[in-house]
């Protein structure tokens, strides 16, 4: 590796690091960067995993206050996505390779429009509730058995593929919860780290990673992870919900 590649690898750290704690797209840009630079498929995977894990736990510290508002849902969230990707990085060494990935971009597409009319999901569900049953709905601070069983199904697909599994976790906790989007956003960063934590260490033991590329892309990561925490929790609601929406579209794209 050379200089140059090793600042732009350095640099791409920085910018992954950043989308994960903002939108959640971050293998979008460092994953096509280190095949770009000749490595093949699955090191290139490997190797992003761990790097993106020291942008995760930037990303954490960044949204740490809101982690901690979160209380028994941040706790709730690390066990099923814990979980979640052992079995997605089962179903990964298990199943032929391409058995999921024809119907991701419009998984993906399809959780986008889930963030994007979430206040209309919101109040309509309230609406109905008042209905039915005479009185407000309490606001939901606490994950359902439902919404539990959607983040785990989100963490398997993110211990399996990984691509938008942010924006999914961020329509899962939008609309299962009354978190205010600064805390799901936390939340949705916290799910990120956890999957790369448990991917990470499951893909040491069947590839060997290139550690050079992977310490330079964690470098990277961790400074870009704090600082796009920082950012995303100042940014409006609306300009939160519909970066997270663009961002999906243009992953769905790219995975077409």
């Amino acid at each position: 590796m050379t200089a140059l590649d090793a600042v732009l690898v350095l640099a791409t750290g920085f910018g992954a690091g950043v989308l994960s704690s903002t939108v959640g797209v971050a293998s979008l840009l460092s994953f096509p960067v280190l095949v770009g630079l000749g490595l093949p498929p699955v090191v290139a995977n490997v190797s992003n995993t761990l790097g993106l894990i020291p942008g995760g736990l930037g990303g954490v510290l960044g949204y740490r206050d809101e982690v901690r508002e979160a209380g028994p849902v941040a706790k709730a969230i690390v066990v099923v996505c814990a979980l979640g990707a052992v079995l997605g990085a089962a179903l990964l060494l298990g199943l032929p390779p391409g058995v999921f990935e024809a119907i991701v971009p419009f998984l993906i597409l399809f959780t986008c429009l889930l963030v994007g009319v979430q206040p209309r999901i919101a109040r309509w569900l309230r609406a109905r509730h008042e209905e039915r049953h005479g009185e407000a709905l309490a606001e939901r601070r606490h994950m359902s058995p439902a919404t539990t069983v959607f983040a785990t199904i989100t963490g398997v697909y993110g211990g399996y593929f990984g691509a938008g599994a942010g924006v999914m976790m961020v329509a899962v906790l939008g609309i299962g919860t009354d978190l205010e989007l600064r805390i799901v956003n936390g939340l949705k960063t916290l799910s990120l780290m956890v999957g790369n934590i448990v991917a990470g260490l499951i893909f040491v033991v069947v590839a060997d990673p290139r550690w050079d590329v992977a310490a330079l892309l964690a470098a990277g990561s961790l400074v870009g992870g704090y600082v796009g925490a920082r950012v995303g929790r100042k940014l409006p609601d609306a300009a939160f919900r519909w970066a997270v929406v663009a961002a999906g579209i243009v992953a769905a794209l790219l995975l077409f």
